[in-house]
């Protein structure tokens, strides 16, 4: 009799432990949508109505110090005020409160050069002065604190996760990757961008409010680490190596998107290029930012997977596209550093040639069954209390 109790007591206990989260999975990860199109330019309240029925926990859109949505398109007189006449917060302003409206958390990417703090080159060139770059976190930082009255009475809601910079590691971002020196070629946006970092970290923690977490890194899955060509690009890994000899610290999350690179690939497949850190080879990156910076947290801030129709080149089916996003979620779930993962996009851009179509709506608004993958996803995460 007493040997039947404990068998039935052990079914128990291993039917408890079936039901519950597993100790290696993570507890604390969050589903987010990158999409700053349609929540910069989109009907506003239409996009936070479809972000309701899609229940993320996060939105990721730029904050652009310069550039056309530049908030400093000239200097300030005083930087660190975030009521200095030459900012313009307005479209940032709407996004946070709205945000907040709907129950759904920002986070911001601050990037983007103005043409006064470079020497007037191009957005995607570091500042030539980095307290430029801290002085300008800092103001946001304390725009979005959850303390700043904006008008009488009217507190702005807060913002609490940060990204530095955009794929640093990709010279559309962020130029050159390398540099000449004597006969031959040195890595330049490592030693950059541990400055850029640096800059946001201590512009955003200098506050002294207490909850924002800032993310470092912010990696392409893929680079050439070749200093002549077309396109110079740093794989990952050399650019994590790189940023932290330059001295990159403080930061609370690396920040990388793991896209896939042909349509064949599912979200466990390794990428055939041993330099590229994918969904499918994770745990390299992970790997390395422990042996580097300890057990920082990992912030997936961009991923997705397009689909064909309307893109031929790197399309997969609608079918697969919703197979591949609910694996992919599973997988961050799963990985006991990962914190958040963000879909890129919500709706396909109309421009396929130039555009992207991984949205969970064609872009004539119809929906594909990535809509209820990401839905049921998302909604499974706010189940657990």
């Amino acid at each position: 009799m007493f040997k039947r109790l404990l068998i039935l007591l052990a079914a128990v206990a291993a039917a408890v432990a079936a039901l519950a989260p597993s100790a290696s999975s993570s507890s604390a990860l969050q589903a987010g949508i990158y999409d700053e199109g349609q929540v910069f330019y989109g009907n506003t309240v239409r996009v936070f109505n479809q972000l309701d029925q899609l229940d993320p926990q996060l939105i990721r859109v730029n904050l652009y110090w310069g550039g056309k949505l530049g908030v400093a398109r000239r200097r300030p007189a005083k930087a660190t005020d975030p009521a200095d006449p030459a900012y313009r917060w307005d479209i940032y302003d709407r996004t946070v409160r709205y945000a907040d409206a709907h129950g759904i958390k920002v986070i911001f990417s601050i990037w983007s050069t103005p043409t006064w703090a470079n020497g007037g080159k191009k957005p995607n060139r570091a500042p030539t002065k980095a307290i430029d770059l801290r002085n300008f976190a800092y103001a946001a930082a304390v725009r979005y604190s959850g303390t700043y009255e904006f008008e009488p009475d009217h507190i702005m809601p807060a913002v609490k996760y940060w990204l530095a910079w955009n794929e640093p590691n990709n010279p559309a971002f962020l130029s050159p990757q390398f540099r000449k020196v004597g006969k031959r070629y040195v890595t330049q946006s490592p030693a950059d961008y541990a400055k850029i970092c640096n800059a946001i970290v201590q512009g955003v923690h200098g506050t002294a409010i207490k909850g924002e977490k800032v993310g470092c890194g912010v990696t392409a899955p893929r680079g050439n680490n070749k200093a002549r060509g077309v396109r110079p690009a740093l794989s990952p890994l050399v650019f994590l190596r790189g940023m932290k000899r330059a001295g990159a610290k403080g930061f609370d999350a690396y920040a990388h998107h793991p896209y896939y690179g042909k349509p064949n690939e599912t979200p466990t497949t390794p990428p055939p290029a041993r330099t590229a850190v994918t969904l499918g080879n994770i745990n390299t990156l992970i790997k390395e930012v422990t042996r580097l910076y300890g057990a920082k947290r990992i912030w997936l801030t961009e991923y997705g997977y397009q689909t064909k129709p309307p893109d031929n080149i790197f399309g997969v089916s609608f079918a697969n596209q919703a197979k591949y996003l609910t694996q992919a979620f599973n997988i961050a779930r799963k990985n006991p550093r990962i914190d958040m993962m963000l879909w890129f996009l919500m709706r396909d851009d109309r421009n396929v040639k130039n555009g992207w179509q991984s949205g969970f709506f064609t872009a004539g608004g119809a929906r594909k069954p990535s809509y209820t993958a990401f839905q049921r996803f998302a909604r499974s995460l706010s189940s657990r209390g």
